[in-house]
Formats: C-alpha cells, structure tokens, sequence
C-alpha cells in the first residue's frame, strides 16, 4: 500500500469499535453512576427532620397573582410549534457553521431598492444565510409571543412575583432529584422551578442568544473601533455557543419531563389548549414531530440553493 492510500484517518480493525466509542461508553456510564449518587443523597437528605419541615413549608409552588389566567390558550400552542421548529433548525444550521470548512455554496444580498448600501455586500456562507434567516423568524415568533404574553396576562406564570420562588424551586428541585415528584398541574400553575426555567430561556437565554448572534452576524455596523472595542466579538463569541448548549440542555429535561409527568395530560395542555388525558395533543404533537423531522432533513444545499436565491446571488 504506498503512503497516499494510507493517508487519513485509520480504520478499526473488523468488530473493533472506535475509540470514540469508548469515550461515549465511558461518558455514559459515568452519567448513569453520578444520577444514582444524586438520587440516593436526595433521598437520605429527604429523610432528615429539618428537611421535611422545610417541604412542608415550601411545597414546591408559589402562589400567582390574583388575575392570573387559568389554563393555556390556543396561541400558545402555535407559538410552542414555531418556537420549536425553529430552535431545532437554528440550532442544526449553527453547529453546521461552526464545524463546516468547506461550505456548499455561498450567498451575497442584492444591492438594490430597499436594501442598497454603499458598501459591498457581504458574500456568507449558504449555511450562514440560513441560519440567519431562521434567526430572524424565531425573534419574530418571540416578539409576537412576547407581545401576547403581556396583553393576555399569561405573564404571570413564568416571571417571578414573590421571593418564595427560590425556596419553591430547591424544594421542587430536591423532589425530582428524590425521584418522588412535585404534584404536576401545569393547567393553573408551573412548580417554581418550572417557572424559573421558563423566565431563563424567554427572558435571558433568548435575547442573549440574539445580541450576541447580531453581534457575529454581517448585520453589525462596520467601521466603528469604538463600538466595536465597546463589544468585543471574542465576547460575543464566548456567550453564544454556551447559550445554544443551556437550549439544548433545556429541551431535553423539558421534553423528558413532559413525558414523565403525565404526557397525554401535559400534550394537551400545550398542543391542544384543552384539559384533560385525551389523544388529541398526542396527535398534533406527532404532526409537529414529522414536519420538525423533514425540515430537519430537508435543510439541504438541493434545496436551500433556490430558496436563498430569491433574495441575492448564489455563488460557488
């Protein structure tokens, strides 16, 4: 075999797994030990009398404010669909920007009408412009929901109004952790550590995610050393890819969660706006689920070529 062939990356042995493989074995196996510690230390700690009296006296909830609405609305179930469908598509584009070296094409805006400048426009790649592109959909999806959440009142369920929450939460946090779980009742209100959950990635997690993305993005202002020493792009930079992990982390407790805690119950809540265990949220959650999973698979160059270009110039 001359040197060319055996260039690159060497082949396992038949039946030899890789040594990835070991690391991922050895990650997983050391996940599964670390949770049995937790569980096991939750629950000795559950069994100490000062303990006990602090669940009774913070179960694990706070009280709402008196006007507080009760149940879901049915625009929130769409605002659920869209903000999902778009995490999940920024969130494939981006890991593709960042570990992408050879991109499958590149985009630039056409300099005309509302959109001319006097500087060149920028040429991306054509899994930059995507990611962008979803960017902008999902802070529009979040302004909308923003928005509404104000003006129905529906923000009183996710942004804390009293001091109790932090207490609620460590109390509802030790009960998950003990594997004996705070009473769910996501119908009239979150348990604290729920809420605070939510206030994170509504208030802090997303729109952290969307100043440091603009920040990285073509969008910020050139030619400005002042503005630009005043927010360093390192800076940016060092914020934004954590934030993506906190919503991954985020998505699969909460899924997880929505699943073990009454799934029918809790799909109806959030898909179907309706109280109850029937199969109708199970139903449109699976419909969301196929249209997330083809996105996901059709989010390829095929595709994204024409798309891209009905607003700039394709280029190789």
């Amino acid at each position: 075999m001359t040197a060319t062939a055996q260039r690159g990356r060497k082949k396992p042995a038949k039946g030899q797994r890789p040594a990835g493989w070991k690391a991922m074995l050895w990650w997983i196996g050391a996940a599964i030990v670390a949770l049995a510690v937790v569980v096991l230390l939750a629950r000795w700690v559950r069994g100490l009398e000062p303990v006990q009296e602090f669940l009774l006296t913070y179960p694990g909830q706070s009280e709402l404010p008196e006007g507080a609405p009760v149940g879901l609305p049915a625009w929130l179930g769409w605002q659920h669909f869209l903000n999902a469908f778009f995490l999940v598509l920024i969130i494939r584009s981006g890991w593709k920007v960042r570990n992408t070296a050879r991109p499958p094409g590149h985009w630039t805006r056409r300099n005309t009408g509302w959109f001319k400048t006097r500087n060149k426009p920028t040429k991306i790649s054509l899994d930059l412009w995507f990611h962008l592109s979803l960017d902008v959909l999902w802070l529009l999806n979040g302004l909308v929901f923003v928005v509404l959440l104000f003006v129905t009142g529906g923000w009183m369920r996710i942004v804390p109004t009293s001091w109790d929450v932090f207490p609620n939460a460590l109390s509802a946090a030790l009960q998950y952790a003990s594997l004996n779980w705070p009473i769910e009742n996501g119908w009239v209100n979150y348990n604290s550590l729920q809420l605070l959950a939510y206030f994170a990635i509504v208030f802090i997690a997303a729109p952290l995610a969307a100043i440091t993305g603009v920040r990285m993005s073509s969008a910020w202002p050139k030619g400005h050393p002042k503005l630009d020493q005043a927010y360093p792009i390192e800076l940016a930079r060092k914020i934004h890819f954590p934030v993506m992990f906190f919503f991954v982390g985020f998505v699969i407790v909460h899924v997880g969660l929505v699943f073990s805690t009454g799934m029918l119950a809790n799909l109806n809540h959030m898909y179907a706006a309706r109280e109850g265990a029937g199969w109708l949220g199970f139903w449109l959650f699976a419909a969301s689920l196929a249209v997330m999973v083809a996105a996901w698979f059709l989010a390829r160059p095929i595709f994204l070529r024409p798309l891209a270009g009905l607003t700039g110039k394709i280029s190789k």
